[in-house]
């Protein structure tokens, strides 16, 4: 069995400062990630995404703007990345 050798900025540290969606077990959350730590993310100028419609379309079909920033609880994040 190949040994995993861990890369540096890679993962959520690699994403800072990159608009991300995190798609978790309930929704889906977008904004700029602005922190990391062992238990949470921080999402500065966030949007819940309810509806994505066609994944190849420029913009989510309904993302609702959130009020403030968001911390989302890593242990919830199933993906992210860069998707749109």
């Amino acid at each position: 069995m190949k040994k995993l050798v861990e890369v540096s900025d890679e993962g959520f540290e690699g994403l800072l400062g990159q608009q991300v969606t995190l798609l978790c077990m309930n929704y889906f959350y977008t904004g700029k990630l602005v922190g990391v730590n062992d238990s949470c993310v921080k999402l500065a100028g966030p949007s819940i995404v309810y509806e994505t419609g066609p994944w190849t379309d420029a913009a989510w079909s309904d993302a609702q703007t959130l009020p403030g920033d968001i911390y989302v609880q890593i242990t919830s994040i199933e993906a992210f990345g860069v998707l749109k």
